[in-house]
């Protein structure tokens, strides 16, 4: 059991230190950094930021290059005010979508992914959610923004990501190191 914490101690003692290390490092400050925002100044995001975050997203890998994805981002604020409230008041979202089998979602968070770090890089906040995508695919309150989103046949709504100025700036969360193991 000594030799465990001891192992685990030195585990989390190296992680640090090449955090620390790599501080200079523009991609991995703005990766750790990034933290999920929950609260939104009532300012839309400029068109040409949204452009940057969505071209950064469809940049991510793809199986076989297939990029088995479609991504609505919501600018319209009459539209955004049926489900500002579900969506943590954002000023805008991103609607990710993949292939209804299921088979292509991994690169649909690969973008994801991509797009919340372009956001960071921009000054913006994300939370990416799953809980309100149920409302909006089968309630009929949300029929008008469904429709809006075109979404293309064979495909479902994923996620949502709400994007938008941050009001808040949430401290990190503690993360588990021991769950990093290295094989030598």
């Amino acid at each position: 059991m000594k030799k465990l914490i001891l192992c685990l101690m030195a585990m989390i003692g190296v992680l640090t230190l090449s955090a620390q290390s790599e501080n200079n490092n523009a991609v991995i400050n703005n990766i750790m950094a990034r933290r999920s925002v929950r609260k939104y100044l009532d300012k839309p995001v400029e068109h040409a930021k949204l452009e940057a975050v969505a071209l950064a997203g469809i940049n991510a890998p793809s199986a076989m290059n297939r990029q088995n994805w479609a991504v609505r981002i919501v600018e319209d604020q009459k539209l955004m005010a049926d489900v500002k409230d579900m969506c943590r008041n954002s000023p805008n979202l991103i609607c990710v979508c993949s292939p209804a089998d299921g088979r292509f979602d991994l690169d649909a968070g690969l973008l994801g992914e991509n797009m919340m770090l372009a956001a960071q890089s921009l000054g913006l906040g994300t939370c990416i959610q799953t809980g309100p995508v149920r409302f909006l695919t089968t309630n009929e309150k949300a029929q008008a923004f469904r429709d809006s989103l075109d979404i293309p046949e064979g495909y479902k709504l994923l996620y949502i990501i709400a994007i938008g100025y941050p009001d808040e700036q949430p401290d990190a969360k503690p993360r588990d190191a021991s769950k990093v193991k290295f094989i030598k």
